[in-house]
């Protein structure tokens, strides 16, 4: 899967948890000052990308996945 797909995919998650256009997401987008998600959002996310893209996210790891553009990146690194 290249970063395009795993972008579109982890966009929809964001507009389906966050309620947001398509338009107001973007790679630079933080969850948590931008979407002022707290510690129980970014969880469910987490968990939510790791039942969509079939991967296993280490607490230390989801902690540093602050943007959008972080979880793509980390996604294209761990594909199986």
């Amino acid at each position: 899967m290249d970063e395009k797909e795993i972008y579109t995919k982890i966009a929809q998650l964001i507009e389906d948890r966050f309620e947001l256009k398509p338009e107001q997401i973007n790679e630079q987008l933080n969850f948590k000052t931008d979407l002022n998600a707290d510690s129980i959002d970014v969880v469910e996310f987490v968990l939510e990308l790791e039942d969509t893209f079939g991967a296993e996210i280490s607490d230390e790891d989801a902690e540093k996945l602050a943007t959008v553009g972080d979880a793509v990146a980390y996604i294209k690194a761990h594909q199986a």
